[in-house]
């Protein structure tokens, strides 16, 4: 397994699913995605072969669907909550203990984590675990000014038919920013989580057969087949990906 000890500041550590049926998100995630779902005391920490990858907590005022929150790790939570606001950004929520919750200019949610005794997912780019994590912005150029001056980023535009960068920290990928375009039209800025799986065909029909959605089906790309999903009883939309070779 891809186990991690450790992140650098800006990487996507964590994930954490609100949803006013937590029963219902730990039934989809744990048969989608193999999740053993332990109760942690009022929400529930969810763990591949042992390690954690994700919390799914209840929330009866959650929006619907229910939305994923990524969590970026930091070394020194306060001087990022700063820089959130005066890059423009709002804290909603926080500092608690660790954390704390905001959104960038342009609305998108987020968390902010200081690591203690615990990292964050001890393992990625799994099946089951967190591999990637991107904000989807209208505006790229803005995004990215806001993300690197919250965070020690490199940037790295990526040719193609589409406006996307990645964002590189401590030497290695960490996440990306997508540019929205005409075919968003409606859909709010926000972070998207992805999850690995071994064969994403079979992950995609298992969806449909579990009472979710496919809204975007299985495609190919330079990273990997990528299909993104919404299951409307317990948990909002995420991207599934299963890496080449």
């Amino acid at each position: 397994m891809a186990e991690r000890t450790a992140y650098p500041d800006g990487a996507p550590c964590w994930a954490q699913l609100l949803t006013r049926d937590a029963a219902a998100a730990q039934r989809f995630y744990g048969e989608l995605l193999g999740w053993d779902c332990r109760d942690q005391g009022g929400w529930s920490m969810c763990h591949v072969e042992g390690k954690p990858v994700a919390a799914i907590t209840p929330d009866p005022e959650a929006a619907d669907p229910a939305a994923w929150t990524v969590y970026l790790s930091t070394s020194d939570l306060t001087a990022s909550m700063a820089k959130v606001e005066a890059a423009g950004g709002k804290i909603l929520e926080g500092p608690f203990e660790s954390y704390a919750l905001a959104t960038d200019p342009a609305g998108a949610r987020f968390a902010l984590y200081q690591p203690d005794s615990f990292i964050g997912a001890g393992v990625q780019a799994e099946p089951g675990a967190m591999s990637w994590a991107e904000v989807n912005a209208p505006d790229g150029a803005a995004a990215d000014a806001f993300y690197t001056t919250l965070f020690p980023y490199v940037p790295q535009r990526v040719e193609g038919g589409i406006d996307y960068t990645v964002y590189k920290a401590g030497g290695e990928a960490v996440c990306g920013r997508l540019q929205m375009d005409e075919h968003w039209v409606g859909v709010p800025p926000h972070w998207m989580v992805y999850f690995d799986v071994a064969d994403l065909d079979a992950a995609a029909a298992k969806v449909t057969e579990l009472g979710g959605e496919v809204p975007v089906p299985p495609f190919d790309t330079p990273h990997g087949r990528i299909a993104v999903v919404h299951h409307a009883g317990g948990g909002g939309f995420f991207s599934l990906r299963q890496p080449w070779g």
